[in-house]
């Protein structure tokens, strides 16, 4: 673990696990030879939030912040890494719409919003280590201490798109019914992915018309028990269990009540389920992994495993950060107790 010393204190920039630098780079799209843009000077006045008024259909307000998102990323030339904006948008939705917080996040300057959302990850990191560690595809690139200026300028840009189109006016609620009337993630992962890889990866996520209604027919109050398990071995973003979540609580049924196990082969989407599975408080008893579902040995084992070693190594640096504020406790409480020495004339 690298750390830094300021101001008698050990300030860690690696709670979390770091990706593996991909084997090699894709190629860089036709538009993404086009010069960028050249930057507007910024005006002093402070930036409010626009009113958006959002489709009726949850569903609908969804894909509409997709394609807002989708636009305002490769006008601003952000490139070819989609895990960089898919994270961004991820990472807002794990804020709750506070009175004021979007004009202040709009009121970020570009080079500000790596360290939010490093804040945002770490905040759920302490409550939920596993399913933050499964996200890391999603938040390894803000941990970059040398960012590349264009394409903070393009987060800059999807985020005051995901903003403006009420993004937590449908992640942020506190009531988390409201919170899981849709599954934001999902059009804009599949927006984001090129066709070809669509079609080589077999990825098509199911649609959220489809998974309400396998779950209004299937779950009822004599089939959901509690202690019961849902599995997925293709979640995807992790649709079918937002769909299964409702359905039990309109049920008057407790999800937390309930095993949950989601699992898929692409970590983007496993760590777009891992995230909603945060929106949606799906509870402690749910596990996303990342691993071939047709694996004869697989059972999620490896995944259960990793999530013990991830509550295991927050609790040691929790513990190491404890021990840290009791020490500079003692040193502070020893100077208070120790007489000032008056300079001798």
């Amino acid at each position: 673990m690298r750390a830094r010393r300021k101001d008698s204190a050990v300030v860690s920039d690696d709670f979390l696990p770091r990706a593996a630098a991909p084997a090699a780079a894709r190629p860089a799209p036709s538009w993404a030879k086009k010069p960028p843009p050249k930057t507007k000077a910024r005006t002093t006045g402070k930036i409010t939030a626009r009113r958006y008024t959002a489709p009726r259909d949850p569903h609908e307000h969804a894909r509409k912040i997709a394609e807002n998102v989708l636009e305002a990323w490769y006008q601003s030339f952000g490139g070819s890494s989609i895990d960089v904006p898919l994270g961004t948008v991820a990472g807002l939705s794990l804020l709750r719409n506070l009175p004021g917080l979007a004009d202040w996040v709009l009121n970020l300057t570009p080079e500000q919003l790596p360290q939010l959302l490093k804040e945002i990850y770490l905040g759920h990191w302490i409550n939920r280590p596993d399913l933050i560690n499964r996200a890391i595809r999603l938040h390894d690139w803000a941990w970059n201490p040398e960012p590349d200026k264009q394409q903070l300028r393009a987060v800059h840009a999807v985020t005051r798109a995901a903003i403006n189109t009420g993004l937590l006016d449908l992640t942020g609620h506190d009531d988390v019914w409201r919170r899981s009337e849709a599954d934001v993630l999902s059009p804009l992962l599949t927006g984001l992915r090129h066709k070809s890889d669509k079609k080589w990866r077999g990825e098509y996520h199911t649609p959220a018309c489809i998974t309400d209604l396998m779950a209004n027919m299937t779950i009822d109050k004599d089939f959901a028990k509690p202690g019961m398990s849902f599995r997925e071995p293709a979640v995807g973003s992790g649709t079918m269990f937002r769909s299964v979540a409702v359905r039990l609580r309109d049920l008057g049924l407790d999800p937390h009540d309930f095993h949950w196990y989601g699992n898929d082969i692409d970590s983007l989407s496993a760590g777009c389920a891992a995230v909603n599975a945060i929106i949606w408080d799906l509870g402690p008893r749910c596990l996303i992994g990342c691993a071939d579902s047709l694996a004869p040995d697989d059972d999620y084992a490896k995944t259960r495993a990793e999530a013990l070693e991830a509550f295991e190594e927050r609790d040691r640096y929790v513990g190491a950060a404890h021990s840290l504020v009791a020490v500079r406790r003692a040193f502070d409480l020893v100077d208070e107790l120790m007489p000032s020495k008056e300079p001798v004339a």
